[in-house]
């Protein structure tokens, strides 16, 4: 059995570059413990949830602060990474009881997952509490939980700068309401190809993408894998294309990590193209270890490498 893998590199390692002047992000996110089995036989207990992977990468760029629930068993390492990649933790409560956990096994074609268990723990009784000050933190970021977890945030909050939404089929599926009244408060909405089918009919991610653009984002954001991204807006279409991995290790949060560092480089001040062009650059990282440790070796030249790729394939230089 593997142990939690979220031992952190340094504040102070070569792959941070956070510009002092980047606007804040709040985010409101699962926090868990992940139990992993792959193709290949590798299995283990990692530190995961949405909120880990978007902070791992967001901070590269920008100060985050987080809200969210663990449990009393939660690793202290898992602490340790918390506090060297956020700049405010006012907001994450600590309960007594289980952390969320989650398993899943990974099939061949990494494209099919089997979920093995879920476990909410206190994160079933989450109720997120937004302290006086974070709530001014112009970027918000609402990553894939309860649209009426992300309904409540948004309600405590001065009006943002920007409004950032992440989805799944299962809320399309259980909480379609909400997640509407959710998409209408939201300026750049993210999703997969399935899950913009399942929540307009269409098949087309453009087509889809646009239809949304109709519901309230001004930008949508259509995630297609191994592809790359589908950027919609109602007066341009603009692909983003992935950076290409050799050997895939653990596809788990890649989609998390993309959205950190589109966030945190538009905190940074970054185009939204540019951002999006980060965002495909440092997801690869992320597929690249098992559970988070890809997102460890993160390195600022290594990276600017990425995006350059990432640019050219795209073919936006």
């Amino acid at each position: 059995m593997t142990t939690i893998a979220c031992i952190p590199y340094r504040r102070e390692s070569n792959s941070r570059r956070i510009v002092m002047n980047s606007d804040a992000i709040l985010t409101v996110g699962s926090i868990a413990i992940d139990w992993l089995e792959m193709p290949d036989g590798t299995e283990g207990e990692v530190l995961g949830g949405s909120a880990t992977y978007f902070i791992l990468t967001a901070s590269q760029f920008a100060p985050v602060h987080v809200v969210g629930v663990v449990g009393s068993d939660f690793p202290q390492e898992g602490h340790d990474l918390y506090k060297i990649h956020t700049a405010n933790l006012d907001d994450l409560q600590v309960v007594d009881g289980k952390t969320f956990r989650w398993g899943g096994r990974y099939h061949e074609n990494w494209e099919n997952r089997t979920t093995l268990f879920t476990e909410l723990g206190v994160f079933g009784d989450f109720k997120p509490a937004i302290s006086q000050g974070n709530r001014s933190c112009p970027f918000v970021f609402l990553a894939n939980i309860q649209p009426s977890l992300q309904l409540d945030v948004l309600g405590q909050m001065e009006p943002p700068k920007l409004v950032i939404t992440d989805t799944m089929n299962l809320w399309i599926e259980t909480a379609l309401i909400d997640l509407k009244k959710v998409i209408a408060k939201t300026d750049i909405f993210l999703l997969n190809d399935n899950e913009a089918e399942k929540l307009t009919g269409l098949s087309d991610p453009e087509g889809a993408g646009r239809e949304l653009c109709r519901q309230g984002p001004k930008s949508v954001v259509v995630k297609l894998g191994s592809r790359g991204a589908l950027l919609v807006e109602e007066e341009r279409t603009v692909p983003v294309a992935a950076y290409k991995i050799d050997s895939v290790v653990d596809p788990t949060g890649a989609g998390d990590s993309f959205a950190g560092g589109l966030v945190g480089a538009l905190a940074a001040g970054d185009s939204l193209i540019d951002a999006l062009i980060v965002g495909s650059a440092i997801a690869s990282f992320s597929v690249e270890g098992f559970g988070p440790a890809g997102l460890f070796k993160l390195d600022k030249d290594e990276l600017a490498q990425r995006i350059s790729v990432v640019r050219n394939l795209s073919k936006l230089a």
